[in-house]
């Protein structure tokens, strides 16, 4: 997929206030200070068109990003621990369970995971959740160019041996670095594949 045109289109504190021109949307979440930000904008080839900060709990909205006039990327709030009171915590958490539970729009959620770390217990209990909520997801593993190829690859298989233990069939995944812009091509690709197979239903 070749993105010709990126711009930002709003912002929303509830899905009521969401796009209603029916668009697919695909959507980005993980743990704070994930790399949400820059990969979003690697792969719509801005700057800072969603704005990164090294502030955990920055982004507290749904943020739609309209891309070349067909669908939107959206860039949802950080989950798990954030520099916000409590109040503002359970309000994010209501607001991420509302979108990804009840977003009809949303064809795929990638859910960001810090190839640097293993497994955590936060992360694990969320892709569990979206496993049994039926939300179709995909995993992406950034900052792959903080690690060597052979301590990326180790990390993913640790994840795949602890989702294996509750999993039948294991999520889709991609490997990325926003550095080098690796795993772009793969994540675009993917999505392209998910709206030509969304048109073929209409």
């Amino acid at each position: 997929m070749d993105i010709r045109t990126a711009a930002f289109h709003k912002s929303s504190s509830t899905i009521e206030q969401c796009p209603t021109d029916g668009r697919i949307e695909f959507a980005f979440i993980g743990r704070s200070n994930v790399g949400k930000s820059s990969l979003i904008n690697m792969l719509l080839q801005k700057g800072a068109l969603a704005k990164t900060s090294q502030i955990p709990g920055k982004t507290q909205l749904i943020n739609h990003f309209l891309v070349n006039d067909s669908f939107y990327i959206v860039d949802l709030p950080g989950y798990g621990y954030a520099k916000v009171p409590k109040p503002v915590q359970k309000d994010l958490s209501r607001m991420i369970a509302e979108y990804t539970e009840h977003r009809t729009e949303m064809a795929c959620l990638f859910i960001l995971l810090d190839i640097r770390h293993a497994p955590l217990k936060i992360d694990l209990d969320f892709i569990n959740r979206m496993g049994e909520k039926g939300i179709p997801f995909a995993l992406v593993f950034t900052k792959a160019d903080k690690v060597s190829a052979t301590a990326a690859r180790a990390s993913v298989q640790d994840y795949m041996t602890k989702l294996e233990e509750t999993w039948e069939e294991l999520p889709t995944y991609f490997i990325t670095s926003s550095a080098k812009k690796s795993g772009k091509e793969e994540l675009l690709d993917y999505m392209s594949q998910i709206i030509e197979s969304a048109d073929s239903d209409l």
